[in-house]
């Protein structure tokens, strides 16, 4: 038990309270381990029946194929009158909180659940076992309400020409801050190394971490068949490891339903941030591929809210799929570019279920933030390839006010600077500039050069060399910036 005092009396009966948090982990289909991690966090918050009260679960949406997992989950926990809500990808996992938030102070809700889960893990044993992976049937089921998503996340020219796969869009994003800070290849390897072994340094003493066994910085930038390349510069141990199981569950709760219910006040945790940003640019379009405004709009926005630099927080934990997300967010947020922002150790160690991390990273922030109420925690949010971010502040007391809960879509977006893009892999000949570049690899080999360059007009194009001879050139001197020739969407060297 924490040493936090009684919640005010004169605190508004609808300010919204996160009462439990729960984590599991378990050899069984994805909506069984999200009830393990509800159940956990109904135990959490104290009072026996409290899941029986519950109005409102939200999922967002995993890679299994249920269309209705609230409604599995709830019959497990006894939550028999929830509304259940599926949320489709694309949509920020802080997103789904704020709508949590907001039906609770709306009066739309009085005990509200966001879970999420995955079984990539199970599944795949059982189908190496030479066994089917079976999910429960749902047939003809139907979630109270689906969210959807607005728009695309990438360009067509993007998806058909396999730049698709997250590791080689942030990869690209990682050379181009490379570039942009003025690192050599080496120099760049390193920090990038130095920052993935402090996270697994915290990630070996986080019980909950899937893949905590010790590695250096050496280790993580060396390619081997234990590590393999994935996209330059990154290695499979730079890169979120989704073949978990894995769920967590946050149970949250008006204030007057949490009095009602008993729940302690050494439980009560306050959002004092909810944000969010649903405005979508692709990497082909971001004028400065190396930086993302709409996260530094959202760290504005909660730096004025709380008073104080984000730098100051106590609890920090970065939305961590690739290196590149977390020292983009250091830049933009103004966090020590020498620091640790985790307090798990990150999607690479302790295990990134898809698109259910945030929900798993505040378990350990709101148990510290129990442990020292004054403080302040964050966690932070990527949605696709730097697209759509996220930030909750949280505090183990009430400061007074409501929390802070909006989309920012109008100030990233004026923030935000675009170009036009050559739609066509082959719509542009002649030479160009590098803007950006990765290789990608068969096995241990360099085989595929991918780059987006900038071109005399103004617009963006991407271009593509099957050349595994420009690969391994390329993987070892800088390419960006230079001119190359394009041709029916080829590119070679000038």
């Amino acid at each position: 038990m924490s040493g936090a005092g009684p919640v005010p009396a004169a605190l508004d009966p609808r300010t919204p309270v996160l009462v439990g948090v729960g984590v599991a982990s378990a050899d069984a289909e994805a909506t069984e381990t999200m009830a393990l991690a509800l159940e956990a966090a109904g135990a959490d918050a104290g009072p026996a029946g409290i899941l029986g009260r519950v109005d409102r679960i939200a999922v967002p949406q995993g890679s299994w194929d249920y269309p209705d997992p609230g409604r599995l989950v709830a019959r497990r926990v006894g939550a028999s009158g929830a509304r259940t809500h599926l949320v489709e990808l694309g949509i920020p996992q802080q997103g789904v909180i704020n709508d949590a938030l907001t039906a609770i102070a709306e009066g739309a809700s009085e005990v509200a659940v966001v879970v999420g889960g995955e079984a990539k893990r199970w599944a795949r044993d059982l189908e190496r076992a030479g066994r089917s992976a079976t999910e429960t049937d749902q047939a003809g089921a139907v979630p109270d309400v689906t969210r959807r998503r607005e728009g695309p996340l990438m360009e067509p020219v993007e998806v058909i020409h396999r730049l698709w796969d997250p590791v080689q869009q942030y990869a690209m994003i990682e050379n181009a801050l490379r570039v942009a800070e003025g690192r050599s290849l080496a120099q760049h390897r390193s920090e990038v190394a130095a920052l993935w072994a402090r996270f697994n340094e915290v990630a070996r003493s986080n019980p909950d971490a899937a893949f905590p066994a010790p590695m250096d910085a050496d280790q993580i930038a060396t390619a081997s068949p234990s590590n393999r390349p994935l996209a330059f510069p990154y290695n499979k141990w730079h890169s979120t490891q989704w073949t978990v199981n894995q769920a967590a569950a946050l149970l949250l709760c008006s204030a007057g339903a949490a009095r009602g219910l008993g729940v302690a006040a050494d439980r009560w945790v306050f959002p004092l941030v909810g944000l969010e940003s649903s405005h979508a640019v692709s990497l082909l379009r971001r004028a400065a591929p190396h930086s993302w405004p709409a996260m530094e709009v959202l760290g504005r926005a909660a730096t004025g809210r709380i008073g104080r630099p984000l730098a100051e927080i106590d609890r920090v934990e970065l939305y961590s799929c690739f290196p590149a997300a977390v020292r983009v967010q250091q830049r933009m947020l103004g966090l020590a570019r020498a620091g640790t922002p985790t307090a798990t150790g990150g999607m690479t160690f302790a295990g990134g279920p898809f698109n259910n991390f945030v929900l798993q990273s505040m378990v350990p922030v709101i148990r510290a933030l129990r442990a020292e109420p004054g403080s302040l925690g964050m966690v932070t949010t990527v949605s696709g390839l730097l697209t759509k971010p996220g930030i909750g502040v949280w505090s183990g007391v009430p400061d007074g006010r409501p929390p802070l809960v909006e989309d920012l879509a109008g100030e990233a977006e004026a923030a935000t600077g675009v170009l036009d893009v050559v739609e066509t892999l082959d719509g542009y000949d002649g030479e160009a500039t590098v803007s950006t570049y990765t290789v990608t690899y068969d096995g241990m080999a360099p085989v595929r050069t991918v780059a987006v360059c900038d071109i005399p007009d103004g617009r963006r194009c991407v271009a593509v060399a099957e050349d595994p001879e420009l690969a391994a050139h390329v993987v070892g001197v800088e390419l960006i910036g230079s001119r190359v020739r394009l041709e029916g969407g080829s590119l070679t060297l000038v």
